[in-house]
């Protein structure tokens, strides 16, 4: 649906590619959640997500959240350029329970917080359903709060008044009971600046045991407005391929705020990683994260890193392509993308 310029505020959420004033992530610290959940040693898991911190550092100053009772982890795996914000959290999934930062012609930088329920009520999440208001007090930021069930991964947008989303996230009955599409749309509106919003199916059958119901960033991300990379299989025959196939269907029919057809990159998944003893692994490519100047992977030691790299790297002309490994991460359902937050500079540049 397609909303007038009046019904929303002069309050916008840059692309992902506006050039950044930090990163935020969360430290990973819950052992039971990592150990007995997702069948995974909690230490390894923090040495991919330090990787992954120590690689976006590089490029741009890295905001650590961090439970007191894991500072000294923390502190031993990530560089000494690594700011520690010390907050008590449940989860490590910034994306999803951070702040999403938007900005103001003249007001500057403010965020919004979600009503965050841990992905219908998954998981613990007394203290991080006030991470974002927290952090964006850290910063002395305003911060708008929502109705909306929502999380980061669950959208996508291209800084010229496009959103995508899922309606198997945002439709579901775990996140937004009695809420519809145009209530929804007219919140993206307001206070995310959109001024159209595309939904995709996502993961309406729940094939893929992914505890978030289908978030966008595992389905398609933008290179740039008018350009998405889609999250593809070869395997044409699995569950997940006629997944893709609909939500491929769904962007194929779609034009964007500005009237355009969508030019569609495909960037096929790490099936070859997958550990099929395990409940859930994330596997796609899609979920990498635009830092400054760099375009930071997921990667899992495979033959397709480097093919992945490589469509990367025609998309995202003049980024440096930076492989991470993160096969311990991925079996908690998640990748770069959904461990990473970014707070734009303002004035918005890019």
């Amino acid at each position: 649906m397609q909303h007038n310029n009046s019904k929303n505020s002069e309050w916008m959420m840059p692309a992902e590619w506006a050039r950044h004033t930090a990163t935020w992530m969360v430290w990973p610290h819950n052992q039971a959640l990592w150990e007995s959940g997702w069948g995974v040693t909690l230490p390894l898991v923090q040495e991919d997500f330090a990787r992954v911190a120590n690689a976006i550092a590089r490029f741009e100053p890295v905001k650590m959240v961090v439970d007191p009772s894991a500072v000294i982890s923390a502190r031993a795996l990530c560089g000494s350029n690594i700011e520690l914000i010390e907050l008590a959290v449940n989860d490590s999934w910034c994306r999803d329970s951070g702040p999403t930062f938007v900005c103001h012609p003249q007001q500057g930088l403010a965020g919004v917080s979600w009503r965050f329920n841990a992905w219908g009520g998954k998981s613990a999440h007394e203290l991080d359903e006030g991470l974002a208001r927290r952090a964006l007090n850290h910063l002395g930021l305003p911060c708008f709060g929502s109705p909306l069930s929502n999380e980061g991964g669950a959208i996508h947008v291209d800084g010229e008044g496009t959103l995508i989303t899922t309606e198997s996230v945002l439709l579901n009955r775990n996140r937004n009971p009695g809420m519809s599409k145009a209530e929804m749309e007219e919140i993206f509106a307001r206070r995310l600046g959109v001024k159209k919003t595309i939904w995709l199916p996502g993961d309406p059958d729940h094939v893929t045991g992914d505890m978030t119901d289908g978030h966008v960033d595992g389905v398609c991300a933008f290179a740039r407005p008018g350009v998405l990379l889609l999250d593809a299989t070869h395997d044409t025959q699995s569950v997940y391929a006629e997944v893709a196939r609909e939500n491929r269907r769904a962007l194929e029919l779609a034009t964007d705020a500005q009237g355009r057809k969508f030019e569609l990159i495909e960037l096929y998944e790490a099936s070859d990683a997958v550990d099929t003893e395990t409940e859930v692994f994330c596997a796609s490519y899609t979920n990498f994260y635009i830092a400054n100047g760099a375009i930071i992977m997921p990667a899992y030691g495979i033959d397709a890193d480097r093919v992945a790299a490589e469509t990367l790297a025609q998309a995202f002309p003049g980024r440096e392509i930076v492989p991470v490994r993160i096969n311990h991460l991925a079996h908690g359902g998640g990748g770069v993308h959904c461990i990473t937050q970014q707070q734009p500079a303002w004035p918005v540049e890019g």
